[in-house]
């Protein structure tokens, strides 16, 4: 029985991965057309990084204890910004210069359709744990 309540903590888990990962899709997608007159104030995109569990997993074939997904942190891209020569807009820097996010809409897109589809596979394993666990406790009530 134990092993399915640490479904719940494994899959708990990944949904809160996937939810940084909506939320930093919605940072970049609401920043993407964000414009500012120096290098150093242009936004930049942002990804979460998911530490890797196998080694830990592998490991504790057998320990109970459940291997969650683990978000390490969130980094910047290191994608060039999109400069572009446009002297007479109103942020342009003292060379005519405007600075754009890097941030590519096609693929944050593709981020978000994942990360939310993988949302749905940690509720789709959750409730499927949870009737695993109630027709286990009806096999006790002899019925």
């Amino acid at each position: 029985m134990s092993s399915l309540y640490n479904i719940f903590d494994i899959s708990g888990s990944a949904m809160n991965a996937q939810s940084v990962r909506l939320n930093t899709t919605a940072s970049n997608l609401s920043n993407a057309n964000n414009v500012s007159s120096s290098v150093n104030e242009t936004y930049r995109a942002r990804h979460p990084v998911f530490s890797a569990e196998l080694d830990r997993a592998t490991s504790n074939m057998n320990n109970s204890a459940a291997v969650k997904v683990n978000v390490a942190g969130i980094v910047e891209s290191d994608k060039p910004l999109l400069i572009e020569y446009s002297p007479n807009h109103p942020m342009a820097d003292d060379k005519g210069y405007i600075y754009k996010p890097n941030v590519n809409v096609v693929e944050e897109m593709a981020n978000m359709i994942s990360a939310s589809r993988s949302y749905e596979t940690g509720i789709q394993i959750a409730d499927s744990a949870k009737k695993m666990m109630s027709r286990t406790l009806r096999l006790g009530q002899g019925s």
